[in-house]
């Protein structure tokens, strides 16, 4: 719409504002008044173009096919100038036939700063042929206002609500129509089932709705303050009753004339059932996050285990080989305390992961001082990736402390992460003694003997499906070089 706007016409940025408010608003219109709508601007060279078209859901259309980008054909032409030029809907006298069925067309103009700039017609599919029902008039009635509306400026409304407080019911849920009192005219029978399910007695009409919607209120009740203001039809907006376990959706479309309120339309919607997913959702989303807790201290307390056990060892290599498997455990609680934190699957893993490297690298370097540095960003990693991702790189930079830095007494280890999309390049550096004699081979088929090697392999390739390679760093020291696909569906931090 906004390419064709800029194609066709010169409008203002307000006049181009106005009319998307108008077509994201044009639906309720299109419902009501059983007829399709389609939105005219004229062109610079005198011409009108359809730049947005609504077809109703409550009755049949006219245009099967979409008319946006087209021209409007000669015989229109008239109508639509006669209504921009003199300010006032006109109405055809007679139907126009499109194929086997007639249409009844109105033009109208759309008024925005007190000037037409844009016209919109109304064309009515005359094929039903029967009588209308009390329901249908209520429709056409409360369509023919906000028409009005339309060519006076007063629609759509600019202090209408945005996000939450916008939208919602749709005219075949449940339609009410008020007075500028706020007393019922008319309650479609969706609307009317939807009161009763509240726990309203008897019929709504000739009743405040303010006064019935305030005797179901139930006390301790937390109820919106913009509750008033729409049930008597006052403000554009939407909001939620709740009452005997039923939760209502309520939307005010105020009628108003020459600025005065002359009453208003009220749509509204069950949704006790969407509610009650939605606190399902939330219950399972903290249920997850209570499991991820309780495992991060499981995982914490068998951790804690295997420190007082290394305590208690005289044999070196039994100590260090249960230290080894309580950093390894501590690296996984820290996964699941991240994932305690947040309501999504995911682990902002650059915050997680730099905690754990530096955990790794002191508990590592008992005679020597490191540095740990990372460049650039892992993002958003999901929970099934993160774990054993936390494992190779804690397991790499252990590795590079105790055999690369051992004989030195300061080192560094670098992390160097490029990620595009789901795929992850990391490169795993230190600046130690390098690999023995330079021989790659050797010293890879060396390091396939140590378990942390034997496990950074296994987690590489049969968890993430990914590769890993060592070699010499340039400049002295060694390097492992990583690469990976995150699982589908997962998107860049």
């Amino acid at each position: 719409m906004s390419d064709l706007i800029s194609r066709h016409a010169d409008l203002s940025p307000a006049d181009n504002e106005w009319l998307h408010l108008l077509v994201g608003d044009w639906q309720v219109i299109s419902d009501l008044a059983f007829a399709d709508l389609v939105l005219w601007l004229p062109t610079t060279d005198g011409n009108f173009v359809a730049v947005s078209q609504c077809r109703p859901s409550t009755g049949a259309t006219v245009h099967y096919d979409d008319i946006v980008g087209s021209f409007a054909p000669e015989g229109q032409r008239p109508q639509l100038e006669r209504a921009l030029t003199e300010v006032r809907s006109q109405r055809s006298r007679e139907p126009r036939w499109f194929g086997a069925y007639a249409v009844r067309e109105e033009a109208i103009p759309v008024l925005h700063a007190g000037r037409a700039i844009a016209v919109v017609a109304r064309q009515t599919n005359l094929g039903s042929g029967r009588t209308p029902s009390r329901l249908e008039l209520n429709y056409v009635e409360a369509a023919d206002d906000l028409i009005a509306m339309i060519s006076r400026g007063e629609f759509p409304f600019p202090n209408a609500a945005t996000g939450p407080r916008r939208g919602a019911p749709r005219v075949g849920d449940g339609l009410i129509r008020l007075n500028s009192e706020g007393e019922v005219l008319y309650a479609s029978p969706n609307a009317l089932s939807c009161f009763h399910r509240l726990g309203v007695i008897g019929p709504l009409v000739g009743r405040s709705l303010a006064e019935v919607t305030a005797d179901l209120i139930e006390h301790q009740t937390p109820v919106d303050e913009s509750l008033p203001l729409v049930v008597m039809g006052r403000a554009p907006w939407r909001t939620e009753i709740e009452a005997q376990r039923v939760a209502l959706s309520l939307r005010a479309l105020p009628l108003t004339e020459s600025g005065q309120r002359i009453g208003a339309v009220l749509l509204c919607r069950d949704v006790s059932e969407l509610r009650r997913r939605e606190r399902e959702l939330i219950t399972k989303d903290a249920t997850i996050r209570e499991i991820h807790h309780r495992v991060k201290n499981n995982l914490q307390t068998v951790a804690a285990l295997l420190r007082l056990q290394a305590r208690r060892m005289d044999v070196p290599e039994a100590r260090a080989a249960l230290e080894e498997a309580m950093r390894r455990v501590a690296t996984i609680a820290l996964v699941h305390e991240s994932l305690s934190q947040t309501l999504d699957e995911e682990v902002e893993f650059d915050d997680m992961v730099g905690r754990a490297l530096r955990l790794a690298a002191d508990v590592a370097s008992a005679d020597t001082s490191v540095r740990t540095v990372r460049t650039g960003s892992f993002g958003l990693v999901p929970a099934e990736d993160a774990t054993p991702l936390a494992l190779i790189l804690t397991e790499l930079v252990t590795n590079a402390v105790e055999h690369g830095l051992a004989k030195q007494e300061t080192g560094t280890v670098e992390v160097a992460v490029e990620r595009e999309g789901s795929a992850l390049r990391i490169v795993v550096a230190d600046d130690g003694v390098g690999m023995p004699d330079g021989d790659v081979a050797r010293a890879g088929k060396a390091a396939k003997s140590g378990l942390g090697t034997q496990i950074v392999r296994t987690l590489v390739t049969n968890e993430l499906g990914g590769t890993i390679e060592w070699s010499p760093r340039p400049g002295g020291g060694t390097q492992v070089v990583l690469a990976l696909v995150l699982r589908d569906g997962n998107r860049q931090g």
